[in-house]
């Protein structure tokens, strides 16, 4: 893995960040805050880790649902008091303070939509 920018993936990671952003701020709670931000955020991972790295559609997928699903499970935990974070807002938004199953789901439905969209739709050739 080198390091390498690539402007597109920079690009719409930043816009998918914006969109975080007015969701966490706006979205109150329920579907859109929970389910469809932890489905944008895997793709907002991806899109920052191809935006900065070398790495391929297949291994920057992997290694987003690895760490989605390894923050995830860190939540059946109280690693943020380990961490001596869990009075810190911005910690517990980042990083959430309760497990939840639809969060997997979430995550998983996120990276199979990279997949589709990046073997299928936007390169189907080289697949």
């Amino acid at each position: 893995m080198k390091l390498q920018l690539n402007s597109t993936y920079l690009l719409m990671a930043f816009i998918l960040f914006l969109v975080e952003l007015t969701i966490a701020v706006i979205g109150g709670s329920g579907f859109i805050r929970h389910t469809l931000g932890d489905y944008l955020v895997v793709i907002l991972l991806y899109a920052l880790l191809r935006g900065c790295t070398t790495l391929g559609v297949w291994s920057s997928s992997l290694i987003v649902l690895l760490f989605t699903y390894t923050v995830e499970l860190l939540q059946l935990t109280p690693f943020l008091r380990y961490l001596n974070l869990e009075q810190h807002t911005l910690a517990k938004l980042i990083f959430g303070s309760t497990f939840g199953v639809l969060d997997i789901v979430a995550y998983t439905l996120g990276v199979l939509s990279i997949l589709i969209l990046e073997t299928k739709v936007f390169n189907p050739i080289t697949s």
